[in-house]
């Protein structure tokens, strides 16, 4: 398993420019499908060198522990990868978050893990989420979907 650029420590912010699904997560680290690790390693490597503000929610960062332990990586560099995201903007899984997230759902017709992500990079202040699961260029509700991957 590769390790993908680590975020850089200390940079919260008000408003994230980019909101991570857990995909491009995975593929920054997992160097199974090189091509996609490649890319998200330079997409990722891009935000962070201009110091972009990034976003991701709990969600991500347990479906990103969860999918990269079944691929056999490091519990411990797992856990270091995750502390390096909480050192960014976390959106917390809170009860606004499922209030908006249901509206997303049924506004959009997602699915209810696809609608929390949507809702999770609305209340993060991203104008766009990077993922490869939603409509490219389909705005969410002021959040646009971009596939980083292309």
């Amino acid at each position: 398993m590769a390790m993908a650029a680590k975020p850089i420590r200390g940079m919260k912010c008000m408003n994230a420019e980019v909101f991570l699904d857990t995909n491009i997560v995975v593929y920054s680290f997992d160097s199974g499908d090189r091509f996609r690790h490649e890319r998200a390693k330079s997409r990722l490597n891009e935000l962070y060198s201009r110091h972009a503000c990034v976003a991701v929610s709990v969600q991500v960062l347990q479906e990103f522990f969860n999918v990269m332990m079944r691929k056999g990586a490091s519990p411990a560099i797992l856990r270091e990868a995750v502390e390096c995201y909480m050192w960014r903007d976390v959106v917390e899984n809170t009860c606004t978050l499922l209030r908006v997230a249901i509206a997303v759902q049924q506004t959009f017709q997602l699915s209810f893990y696809d609608a929390n992500i949507v809702a999770a990079a609305q209340m993060s202040g991203a104008k766009e989420l990077w993922t490869e699961d939603l409509n490219t260029g389909q705005d969410y509700g002021g959040v646009v979907a971009v596939n980083p991957l292309v």
